[in-house]
């Protein structure tokens, strides 16, 4: 079933705030002529993927500015880069769980962007049913792998 506008269940304040969290995730690059995950298509994007998570990320979304607002006395959207920077490192400790979604959403989207596919040389396209042909590696630097025996236990 396809989503619509409406079912967005982000305030536009949880928006901006979850763009400027991405945003330092993966800055925009002048160099490779490459948006940021705050870019205005890459962020509809996150934010209909996160919609499935939506309780979970919008706590966080609120506990980041919570915590923007009563320790540095703003949103976190409107601090300054070193501050949301220290605010995230506390995250990771104390929301990991929120850190790692928003992170894992934010890195699935971004790679599906087509800007973001042809700036690393590759077609913009899923990768069936042609495929992607992968260069053939040394395959004896799986043998400790191989040499570590049976992990699993077998179905009855």
């Amino acid at each position: 079933m396809s989503a619509i506008a409406s079912d967005n269940p982000f305030t536009d304040g949880e928006a901006e705030t979850l763009s400027a969290l991405v945003g330092m995730m993966i800055p925009a690059s002048e160099k490779y002529a490459i948006p940021g995950a705050d870019d205005v298509l890459i962020l509809a994007d996150i934010l209909g993927t996160a919609r499935a998570h939506a309780e979970a990320v919008k706590a966080g979304l609120a506990a980041l500015d919570a915590h923007g607002q009563d320790i540095h006395g703003g949103a976190f959207p409107t601090l300054d880069l070193d501050v949301r920077m220290a605010i995230v490192d506390e995250f990771k400790q104390s929301s990991a769980p929120f850190i790692r979604a928003v992170t894992s959403i934010t890195v699935q989207c971004y790679y599906r962007d087509a800007r973001v596919m042809e700036s690393l040389g590759m077609e913009a396209r899923p990768p069936f049913p042609k495929g992607y042909e992968l260069e053939q590696g040394e395959w004896s630097l799986l043998d400790p792998v191989r040499d570590r025996g049976k992990m699993w236990r077998d179905a009855t």
